[in-house]
């Protein structure tokens, strides 16, 4: 057997693995200290007008003072490209549909999935409305961060996956924000459209929406499309805010800790800044010249994912065939051939069921309309949000920010606390009852999306009565008076619940007490489900096994040392499965968080009672010998530190420098998320950074990644707040520039 050129496949993998060869570097980096990695910036022939100075910490954070914006802009384009280029590179190949270019045609039918998707489809409109300053801000970063990667040190991870050299456009950089603003709906619909047309369809379909039950967010190593984008969507987060009431310095407080893939390097880069127009410090998307979290001398922010449905699938195989325009895209591979495919457009959106990756039904053609397919801009959003003086200010920021549906909360130096929906969403009436899927003939159905809401349109909040404000990814409907329909699927109201417990348990907070909050491992709704099935266990004849016994009194708190939490999570894998219906694969809604919540104690009230006691025997017949075998939560709940390379078949397990016991679980506020336990297994998704900041001290901001500042693989900074992230530990970005001169001690000046 041969290919089109007479090749044998057999010589085509003996050359593939020569052509790995020259990366090898990648698998054993030589060590690269800070003032090496400083030594390596790119110095010479900037485009630069006046000179910049870049102050250094000890962890290779940066903080950046230009005398113009553009050249602000400019330094900042480079230093992400510097210590981040070869990640923003990996982001620019997933978002732009061109993962095949680095392994082969393994991956084509993803890039034809994305393709389709069309992240970067807004860009070229999104250019042509930005006003002058957003242009100019962007065109400098664009600049800066075309130096670092076109004369900088080359990547080490470069030579792995066969990337070379190879300049960003505009377009790379909006299709890298569309990606992070993936709908997390996606999970889900993904996954229901598989099960549709089943027997029970129906019936799972209305419990998925009585519990709210989104999918929990697949592992970025998992081989199919919601796995890849699952791991750098802004899917989850933590934010709270207090007012000076309940302040101990007197003013205003706020805490972010987002919730994204947990593989190195991190997804976000901590950055100081001043120029004419910006003095702010926080996290920045590398690639992305915004702030998505920080702080500036007035105003604090943060926020979560609002999980609102900002996209539509629609049926549209009744359309005639020239309402779709269609075109061809070439997917070259590594290793193989190009190949071209078909990408159509329909009036509501790109057609999903031509990509072999999105199932669907046999001759069914379905759409998808997504807001992040309009020409909304949210770089000038948070560009003038990182500016703002007020949290009236800041509100009024984001009347064009459309993906990733947020709930920003804020705090300012006046005292006020706010938050406030920033979200471009269709005027929907309600959602479908009968599955995720709409009639693309239907104007009903399609009428929504000629109306669009705004973040002015949307549920906002401000100084509420009892001073403190907190997020999760809740349901609107726990904070806003008849909000309009949003969304199917939120988290589960016990984080925020626990978050809002913890707030109002002192009367005075610290930062250090918002720090605590963001390392809290308690579920209370565990603690009622443990009580609740050893009740049930009691009941039986011979009543509960011994190796339940912790699950008395235990309060929810998956602490890595809980016994308690080990034993309940063993018995609760063991049961479920048996509620589930027949042909359950054990991956969909119903076993998530939600699900659990509201249906297992009903679901298990519901059985006969023979039944009922036969499940409850078998469950801890099955997970006593594990019981027996773990010790504690950590035993089993294990978090890996890892750069992304540890995707990599056979060579993967190169790039993993550790594993860990961590506490946490789906719903804890440190959250780490995890599916059903039958054993050890990775967190792979959670708390992955966390910030601090009280407005009563320019200084007084707070930060930790896990992980590290410099992606560069061997450096010094590439895991080094690993420590302080399992410690409770940050570091500080103060905004004073006598502070910033003390703790930021190694000076770069970079002149035009």
């Amino acid at each position: 057997m041969t290919d089109s050129k007479g090749k044998r496949p057999g010589m085509a993998a003996m050359l593939a693995l020569l052509a790995l060869l020259p990366g090898c570097g990648a698998l054993a980096p030589r060590p690269a200290g800070i003032d090496q990695r400083l030594t390596a910036l790119p110095r010479e022939g900037l485009g630069l007008t006046g000179p910049v100075t870049i102050r250094w910490n000890e962890h290779l954070v940066p903080w950046i003072e230009a005398g113009s914006d553009g050249d602000l802009a400019y330094a900042l384009g480079l230093v992400h490209g510097h210590l981040r280029g070869g990640q923003i590179a990996l982001l620019r190949m997933v978002a732009r549909g061109r993962l095949s270019e680095m392994a082969g045609p393994l991956a084509r039918d993803y890039d034809h999935a994305i393709r389709i998707l069309g992240f970067d489809r807004a860009a070229p409109e999104i250019e042509r409305r930005w006003p002058a300053e957003t242009r100019a801000f962007m065109t400098a970063f664009l600049a800066g961060l075309n130096k670092a990667a076109l004369e900088g040190p080359r990547p080490p991870e470069f030579g792995l996956l066969g990337l070379r050299r190879e300049a960003f456009t505009t377009t790379d950089l909006l299709a890298i924000g569309r990606l992070a603003g993936t709908d997390v709906n996606w999970f889900s619909y993904f996954s229901l459209l598989a099960e549709r047309g089943k027997p029970g369809f129906a019936t799972a379909w209305r419990r998925t929406l009585e519990a709210g039950a989104n999918l929990t967010p697949p592992s970025p190593r998992e081989a199919n499309l919601p796995g890849l984008l699952a791991g750098l969507s802004r899917a989850g987060s933590n934010a709270v805010a207090v007012a000076p009431t309940h302040s101990a310095s007197g003013a205003a407080m706020l805490a972010s800790d987002p919730h994204l893939g947990l593989s190195l390097p991190n997804l976000w880069l901590l950055v100081g800044m001043r120029s004419p127009s910006f003095h702010a410090v926080g996290m920045m998307v590398p690639g992305v010249p915004i702030i998505g979290l920080g702080r500036n001398p007035e105003v604090a922010w943060g926020g979560t994912n609002l999980r609102a449905a900002s996209s539509d699938l629609f049926d549209v195989s009744g359309l005639p065939p020239e309402a779709f325009a269609e075109s061809e895209t070439t997917v070259r591979q590594r290793f193989w051939f190009g190949t071209t495919r078909r990408v159509r457009m329909s009036p509501l959106g790109p057609v999903l069921t031509d990509a072999r990756v999105v199932p669907g039904r046999p001759g069914e053609t379905l759409a998808l309309r997504w807001a992040g397919q309009e020409p909304a801009d949210e770089i000038t959003s948070l560009l003038r949000a990182a500016r703002a003086r007020s949290g009236a200010e800041f509100r009024a920021s984001f009347d064009s920010f459309a993906v990733s549906p947020q709930n920003f909360l804020y705090a300012d130096r006046a005292g006020t606390i706010g938050r406030l929906t920033a979200a471009i969403l269709p005027a929907r009436r309600g959602f479908p009852a009968d599955g995720p899927v709409l009639d693309g003939g239907d104007p009903a159905a399609t009428g929504p999306w000629s109306h669009l809401l705004h973040a002015g349109d949307l549920p906002a909040l401000e100084n509420p009565p009892e001073g403190v404000l907190a997020s999760a990814n809740e349901n609107p409907s726990l904070w806003a008076k008849d909000p309009p329909p949003l969304g199917y699927f939120f988290s589960d109201g016990d984080r925020v619940a626990r978050l809002r417990a913890l707030l109002l348990a002192r009367p005075k907070l610290r930062p250090e007490d918002l720090a605590a909050l963001q390392r809290d491992t308690l579920a209370p709704k565990a603690a009622v489900l443990a009580a609740g099935l050893l009740a049930r266990f009691d009941a039986l004849q011979g009543g509960a096994p011994d190796f339940l016994g912790p699950l008395r009194g235990w309060d929810g708190d998956y602490a890595a040392g809980s016994r308690a939490a080990l034993v309940f999570e063993l018995v609760l894998a063991r049961l479920l499965p048996g509620l589930l219906p027949e042909g359950s694969n054990g991956r969909g809604p119903e076993t998530g968080w939600n699900f659990v919540t509201t249906f297992l104690l009903r679901d298990l009230d519901a059985l006969p009672e023979s039944r009922r006691a036969a499940l409850l025997r078998q469950a801890a017949a099955e997970a006593a010998p594990l019981a027996a075998r773990y010790r504690v939560w950590g035993d089993v709940h294990q978090l890996r530190a890892a750069h992304w390379l540890v995707n990599l078949p056979v060579l993967g397990r190169a790039f993993v420098l550790g594993e860990m016991p961590v506490g946490g679980s789906r719903e804890t506020p440190m959250k780490t998320g995890h599916g059903l336990v039958n054993g050890p297994h990775e967190v792979s998704f959670g708390s992955m950074a966390r910030y601090v900041s009280d407005l009563a001290d320019l200084d007084s901001n707070w930060f930790t990644l896990f992980g590290g500042q410099d992606g560069w693989l061997g450096s010094a900074a590439f895991a080094d707040q690993i420590p302080l992230w399992r410690e409770g530990r940050s570091i500080r970005l103060p905004l004073r520039p006598e502070t910033v001169a003390a703790e930021f001690p190694r000076v770069t000046v970079l002149r035009p």
